[in-house]
């Protein structure tokens, strides 16, 4: 499923527009963004996002085995809640 598909869900769903569906859906997404960019995790009824940081490392070139400095990045983790989970897994 595709963002264009949960638009067209949300659609149907709600019985907004397209364009009101895809207003809603971007303005989620930004949200979260920037609720994680502020170190914040988001619970919601589907899990909660929130921010892994890796610190910087060496890591090795596999086609010719010279030592790479990696640097410090920041990732999204996603914690599925447990009904969903429960859901998925049919206890």
């Amino acid at each position: 499923m595709n963002q264009k598909d949960i638009i067209d869900r949300v659609a149907k769903e709600t019985g907004w527009s397209l364009a009101d569906s895809k207003t809603a859906v971007q303005a989620v997404s930004s949200i979260i963004a920037a609720a994680l960019a502020k170190g914040t995790a988001v619970r919601s009824s589907l899990g909660t996002f929130s921010l892994s940081k890796r610190g910087a490392r060496t890591g090795r070139n596999p086609r010719t085995g010279a030592p790479v400095k990696i640097r410090a990045s920041k990732s999204i983790r996603f914690k599925l809640a447990k009904p969903i989970k429960d859901k998925l897994n049919k206890r």
